[in-house]
C-alpha cells in the first residue's frame, strides 16, 4: 500500500541525518567531500521544509486547531534553518565559518526533527485516519516533484502565497541545478542528482476526485491543494 504521509516525512529525515552523519565523520580536508555534502543537505531539505510547508502543516492547522502552536514553532524553525541554508549555498568550504554553520544547521534540524517525531507526528495520528495519512502521501509526493531545489527564506511559507512562490522558484531553481551541474562536469567533479523535473502529472477534476476529508486552509483537499500546485508550473 505504501508508506502514509508520517512515515514519508520520517524517510526525509533520515535521508538527512546520514548527510549530517557523513560530513561530521569526514576529515577536516576533506573540501571537497564536505561541499559535496552540503549541496545535497540544502537540496533536501528545501524541498522536505516546502512539502511540509504546502501540504502537511496547512491540513494539521485546518484538522487540529490544538496543534496550531507547534505547527507555528515548527514554521520558524524551518525559517531559521532556511536562512542557514541560503548563506551556505554558495559559501566556499574554506570558508572559516563554513563548518560552523554546518553545524548550528545540524543541531537546529535535530531539535526540529526530535520535536516533530516525538510530538507533533504521534499527535497527528491520533486527528487523521489510516486512510487520509496515505492520501496525504500522495499529495506530499506529488508536491515533491515541482518543488523548489533550494533554499527561498523570503518567500512566503503558508498557502496560499507558497504555491505560487514555490512554483516560480522551482523553475528557476531547475536552471540554477542544471548551470552548476555543468560547471561540475567541466571541473571534472561528479555531477549533483539530476533536478527534478517539472513534470505535470494527469489528474481528475476536482470535481470528480472523491474526497477524503483532508482539508486545507480554505476550502479543497490535500489532493486538491497539491494538483493546483504541480499546475502552476
Amino acid at each position: 500500500m505504501g508508506m502514509d504521509a508520517i512515515a514519508l516525512l520520517k524517510a526525509d529525515h533520515k535521508t538527512v541525518e546520514t548527510l549530517f552523519r557523513k560530513f561530521e565523520q569526514a576529515g577536516r580536508n576533506a573540501k571537497k567531500l564536505k561541499r559535496k555534502l552540503v549541496d545535497q543537505m540544502v537540496r533536501e531539505l528545501a524541498i522536505h521544509a516546502v512539502v511540509e510547508e504546502q501540504i502537511f502543516y496547512p491540513s494539521v492547522r485546518a484538522r487540529a486547531h490544538a496543534l496550531e502552536d507547534d505547527v507555528l514553532k515548527a514554521l520558524e524553525e524551518h525559517h531559521v534553518a532556511k536562512w542557514l541554508l541560503k548563506e551556505l549555498e554558495n559559501l566556499p568550504p574554506e570558508d572559516e565559518r563554513f563548518e560552523a554553520k554546518v553545524k548550528v544547521l545540524t543541531e537546529n534540524i535535530r531539535t526540529h526533527v526530535k520535536e516533530e517525531e516525538n510530538s507533533l507526528f504521534p499527535q497527528v495520528r491520533k486527528v487523521f485516519s489510516p486512510r487520509e495519512l496515505k492520501d496525504m502521501a500522495q499529495a506530499l509526493l506529488l508536491a515533491k516533484r515541482t518543488a523548489p531545489t533550494r533554499p527561498h527564506p523570503r518567500a512566503p511559507d503558508t498557502p496560499p502565497g507558497n504555491l505560487v512562490a514555490g512554483a516560480m522558484s522551482a523553475v528557476l531553481d531547475m536552471g540554477k541545478d542544471a548551470l552548476r551541474a555543468a560547471r561540475r562536469k567541466a571541473k571534472g567533479l561528479s555531477p549533483l542528482p539530476a533536478p527534478r523535473a517539472g513534470k505535470r502529472t494527469r489528474t481528475t477534476r476536482p470535481s470528480q476526485r472523491p474526497s477524503h476529508g483532508i482539508q486545507q486552509q480554505g476550502t479543497g483537499s490535500v489532493e486538491d491543494m497539491a494538483a493546483e500546485s504541480s499546475y502552476l508550473m
